[in-house]
């Protein structure tokens, strides 16, 4: 059966840094995608960043500021948060697998974490 759990997240000052983890378990081989997203209250899930197969992808708003990153020998994803804003202030999810559309379509994903909160206060 396969898990995600993410852990790292907490609470900081606009401008400070993050780093969250995520391990899948249950898997035999490395998942395809591993993408970060984000949901902040009253809005729609947002993917924010994605790793495949060696290539990284971001959103907009994180460009430059967030870093993802895989050990797919301990079948980790990781997401390097630098120069946080207040509008980063969500809760965020580790997916894996994607089975169908695009890699910020949250709909598309097999598995999900439970989420971890990040709070970044001006």
């Amino acid at each position: 059966q396969v898990q995600l759990v993410e852990s790292g997240g907490g609470s900081v000052q606009a401008g400070g840094s993050l780093r969250l983890s995520c391990v899948a378990s249950g898997y035999t081989s490395a998942p395809n995608f591993m993408t970060w997203f984000r949901q902040a209250p009253g809005k729609e899930r947002e993917g924010v960043a994605s790793s495949y197969s060696g290539i990284n992808i971001y959103s907009d708003s994180v460009k430059g500021r967030f870093t993802i990153s895989r050990d797919n020998t301990k079948n980790m994803a990781y997401l390097q948060m630098n120069n946080l804003k207040p509008e980063d202030t969500a809760m965020y999810y580790c997916a894996a697998d994607l089975l169908r559309g695009d890699w910020n379509a949250a709909a598309g994903y097999n598995y999900w974490g439970q989420g971890t909160q990040v709070t970044v206060s001006s």
